[in-house]
């Protein structure tokens, strides 16, 4: 499993602690739109690292992003292996040709 997997695993389970005790059982607890709303700040906050060309920053943060990311799907029910199956049905086909089929 990695580490990417354990995560998401670990905020499937947190989807019903105690949010007295979970950070992750807080955010969801807020509901979807709150999910999102951090999912953005962390994603703004990764873009201005990239921009300053930090490195340690940026890894830092885009590990932020993908904690959120997760977070934020969870919430809508849409699992780590719904993305990564999403991703294997695009494998091999051309980006512009995946994004003319969405039109």
């Amino acid at each position: 499993m990695t580490a990417i997997q354990r995560l998401a695993a670990t905020i499937t389970a947190r989807k019903g602690a105690d949010p007295a005790e979970s950070w992750t059982a807080q955010l969801l607890a807020k509901g979807p739109e709150k999910c999102a709303e951090k999912f953005g700040e962390e994603a703004v906050e990764a873009i201005i690292e990239a921009v300053k060309g930090d490195r340690a920053r940026l890894t830092a943060e885009a590990a932020d992003v993908i904690y959120h990311l997760l977070v934020m799907l969870a919430a809508r029910d849409v699992t780590l292996d719904d993305v990564l199956a999403e991703l294997d049905r695009r494998e091999g086909q051309s980006g512009l040709a995946e994004k003319a089929a969405r039109g």
